[in-house]
């Protein structure tokens, strides 16, 4: 339980990577405070489970992200992992699409470490993750607004840690590959229209194929690796992209 006294806000934590992600914090002790949208009994539950509170803020709304976090701040540790995908081609990719994908993947994550940073460098300790992705590092075609936010919250990500790297406060990204997740899912319908496929040849000749393991990345899996870097151990692991891929990016 040694993050007792702390308070762990995570993005996006209603279901997926972030729920696993405010688990496993949770049950090192910290506070949670939960974001994301969802069935409100649902959420209710897992409050209830989690003693969190809940910010139902629209992470693509600058002035929800400021009350957010006024109302449940000060924050330890800040889980940026909100995100939306949509595959399309370029020439096809809507307009409105991009801006959004470019407002919640990466936007959302400069305004919540703004915010947080006074706080964290007046204590002398905090905790920034970002929740990146393979395509933090290499590109897939048909996802431009994904692979740029994600490329360019790598690049956030490491000029914060040099900007904070005397004061305590450490930044890194973890990037997975693909995860069993209702992002991965809802992405396959697409998927199948852009390349002319069917769902079982998404399943295997595009994301597993990308995954020399050839298994999903299972959302406990990052809850873990989240509640390392939030170790004293981990103190001087800052500016780092954490790969969680199967080894995606290594080829």
């Amino acid at each position: 339980m040694f993050l007792e006294g702390r308070r762990a806000l995570v993005t996006g934590s209603t279901s997926g990577i972030g729920l696993a992600v405010a688990r496993a914090l949770h049950a090192e002790g910290a506070e949670i405070v939960l974001n994301g949208f969802g069935d409100e009994s649902e959420i209710a539950e897992l409050c209830e489970e989690l003693g969190a509170k809940h910010s139902g803020a629209d992470m693509t709304d600058t002035a929800a992200i400021e009350a957010m976090m006024e109302e449940h701040g000060p924050i330890d540790i800040l889980v940026n992992n909100a995100g939306m995908q949509h595959v399309a081609p370029v020439e096809e990719f809507p307009v409105d699409k991009w801006e959004k994908i470019l407002a919640l993947n990466l936007g959302a994550a400069f305004h919540t470490i703004r915010l947080a940073v006074p706080h964290m460098k007046q204590q002398g300790w905090g905790r920034i993750i970002n929740t990146a992705s393979a395509h933090s590092k290499t590109a897939s075609p048909f996802k431009t607004a994904y692979v740029a936010a994600k490329h360019g919250l790598d690049g956030l990500t490491k000029t914060v840690a040099l900007e904070l790297a005397e004061s305590g406060v450490t930044a890194n990204c973890i990037s997975p590959g693909y995860v069993w997740t209702p992002l991965v899912e809802n992405q396959i319908p697409d998927t199948m229209q852009a390349r002319n496929m069917t769902r079982d040849e998404v399943m295997n000749d595009v994301l597993l194929a990308k995954q020399p393991t050839k298994r999903f990345v299972q959302p406990e899996e990052i809850g873990a690796l989240a509640v390392f870097l939030c170790r004293e151990e981990a103190g001087n692991v800052t500016g780092a992209n954490w790969s969680v891929d199967g080894g995606w990016t290594a080829e």
